[in-house]
């Protein structure tokens, strides 16, 4: 092979292979040993380190070092390294093949850094952004908005949220649209929990949405087959996470229409319903958890365990990479948490407690000294003439005519099980997946996802308790 030709594939390999395939055929052509060495850091063979440090310490940009039964050759790159070979036996050709390949390598290898650079900044601010939206569903706008002023675009106030799905190839088309169509005004996000979705923050007076028109929503549907999006109402910031809630049940719903996007069916609220009834109940309920002081600094705190529960209520499992720990951590503080309120979190109904209570507080705040026994019980809460008329609405489309055969009993077997399939399906008498497939249904006539979590179940939960308090 003649120099030239070597020369061709040298500068080959670093166009379409980079670094890793330049060194693995230099050492495979020279038979021995080639790599970078870096005399600082000292990876490598003894003798090539040594050199590197000799070729920085003397200025010079080649060298040659003898030892019994080998040599060691090095060229100088950038950053005080080195292209380095170790041979054996002699070989004629190594100095000038080496010379040869120092200039593409050390190109090659600066536009792997900045790429790797990019990358890093990509990550930091992905990750600076599930940030803010974290910040966003705990309540904490302040340092939301000032982190969000330092990425960009502002956060839009007031807003609809978007939580779009879509292949993870796809997401980089869903971004440049949403940016195209809003002026770049839209805050964008990939959801730290599902891979395949985004979340995104739309200015109220970009979000045209009207009675089933929706030209961003039909944009981002139009990007490929398999793309649905959920759309809320138009809410506060403060509000994030009941729109996120909004957004993940019309994305259940737009899952089972042609047009593939769906806005938040139209409904009461139950944290408005049941604020003035259940405010102090819940501040009773959850006294115990604002007023938690771990014993230890490097513990989580009150407010760390509330984060840690409402994410859990939200997603299950999936909460370990929302709150970016393991799954063995999250069981241990959902154990804490239990034994503080003492609840039970393996039944449906605390967790639908919790999660109420949840709501009805806007953040973790110190315990006002007042004994749980001067506040209401839940059911007293579920009493109240506002709640029980929230509870009527909720639950009116399960016996309207629109309604499958069994829409009830499908959803009071499902609750009465904890919101467990299996179970749940034996006592309808049905296979699992044929429950499942009557809650699939069944998420369509309520405009709510049942399923998958975010989900209703506790919202419904409430609803059949109150309506059994009702008589």
């Amino acid at each position: 092979m003649s120099r030239s030709d070597d020369v061709l594939k040298l500068h080959r390999l670093a166009h379409s292979g980079g670094s890793a395939a330049l060194l693995e055929w230099l050492s495979a052509r020279l038979g021995g040993w080639t790599g970078v060495v870096d005399a600082e850091h000292g990876r490598g063979p003894e003798a090539a380190v040594r050199g590197a440090a000799e070729l920085t310490a003397r200025g010079v940009r080649s060298a040659v070092l003898h030892a019994p039964g080998s040599a060691t050759l090095l060229f100088a790159l950038d950053g005080g390294r080195a292209l380095a070979a170790v041979l054996e036996q002699p070989h004629p050709a190594a100095a000038i093949l080496l010379a040869d390949a120092a200039a593409p390598l050390a190109l090659v290898l600066r536009a792997e850094e900045a790429a790797g650079r990019e990358e890093r900044a990509a990550l930091a601010e992905s990750r600076a952004r599930e940030a803010v939206l974290h910040l966003l569903m705990n309540g904490r706008l302040s340092t939301a908005h000032q982190i969000a002023e330092a990425l960009g675009p502002s956060l839009p106030e007031p807003m609809r949220m978007y939580v779009v799905e879509c292949r993870t190839g796809q997401r980089a088309e869903v971004t440049r649209l949403c940016e195209e169509l809003t002026d770049g005004r839209a805050w964008i996000v990939r959801c730290p929990v599902y891979v395949r979705h985004l979340i995104v923050l739309v200015p109220a007076d970009r979000a045209a949405v009207s009675a089933g028109h929706d030209p961003l929503a039909d944009a981002l549907v139009a990007v490929a087959p398999d793309c649905t999006v959920g759309v809320s109402g138009e809410l506060r910031l403060r509000e994030a996470p009941a729109a996120y809630g909004q957004a993940f049940h019309a994305l259940a719903v737009a899952r089972e229409r042609d047009e593939r996007h769906a806005r938040f069916g139209p409904g009461p609220e139950l944290a408005l319903a049941a604020h003035e009834a259940g405010a102090g109940w819940a501040e009773a309920l959850l006294a115990p958890l604002h007023a938690y002081e771990p014993r230890r600094p490097q513990d989580p705190g009150g407010q760390e365990l509330r984060a840690t529960a409402h994410a859990w209520l939200n997603f299950s499992s999936h909460a370990t990479r929302l709150l970016k720990i393991h799954r063995n951590t999250l069981a241990a503080r959902l154990r804490l948490v239990e034994a503080l309120l003492g609840l039970d979190l393996a039944r449906l109904g605390d967790q639908a407690a919790l999660s109420l209570a949840l709501r009805l507080t806007p953040g973790a705040r110190p315990a006002n000294g007042a004994p749980a026994a001067a506040a209401p019980g839940l059911d007293a809460v579920l009493r109240d003439p506002r709640v029980t008329a929230w509870a009527r609405a909720q639950l009116s489309a399960l016996s309207g005519p629109d309604a499958p055969s069994g829409a009830r009993a499908t959803v009071g077997a499902w609750l009465a099980h904890d919101a467990q399939l299996a179970p749940a399906a034996a006592a309808l008498g049905v296979s699992v997946p044929g429950a499942r497939k009557r809650l699939t249904r069944i998420e369509v006539l309520l405009e709510r996802s049942l399923l998958q979590s975010p989900s209703a179940r506790y919202d419904l939960w409430l609803a059949y308790r109150a309506e059994r308090l009702r008589g």
